[in-house]
């Protein structure tokens, strides 16, 4: 399988998220950008999740239905022909992070996979769902680690 470049020029891999990006500050999206997009792609699929969560992982952010020809989006913005679902806020679309006082840093998971199909997720699917339906769907995935704490 190969890997897909996710990156974003807000912050570095295992780099702190900046505020304005929070749940504190203007809850906006990061930009970010892709590469290595396998052939045979069918769709693009964004999660954003925090494993730190004290309640367990937490959904931050799902974006499925992503052009394949696409190469990022723009701060604020979901991916191109995106479809974005509930968050863990209950709000569809991002969700910034927004840890307990202090928990520590907690890190945040962007995963982007390249996938054959549509995945068949309802209703306000979970990370755990998300990562259940990627199965043998992937064709190529990258990850970006942010953190974040108050």
């Amino acid at each position: 399988m190969t890997g897909i470049e996710l990156r974003s020029v807000a912050f570095d891999d295992h780099a702190a998220i900046p505020r304005r990006h929070s749940g504190e500050g203007d809850d906006v999206s990061p930009p970010l950008t892709w590469s290595a997009v396998p052939d045979g792609t069918s769709e693009l699929v964004l999660l954003c999740e925090d494993p730190d969560a004290p309640g367990g992982t937490f959904l931050h952010w799902l974006v499925t239905g992503i052009d394949p020809g696409s190469t990022g989006t723009t701060q604020g913005e979901p991916p191109p022909g995106g479809q974005e679902w509930p968050n863990g806020f209950g709000r569809t679309g991002w969700g910034g992070p927004m840890p307990p006082p202090g928990h520590g840093a907690h890190r945040y998971f962007f995963r982007l996979w390249a996938v054959s199909e549509p995945l068949p997720l309802h209703g306000r699917p979970t990370a755990d769902a998300v990562h259940r339906a990627v199965q043998g769907r992937e064709l190529a995935s990258g990850t970006l680690v942010g953190t974040y704490q108050r």
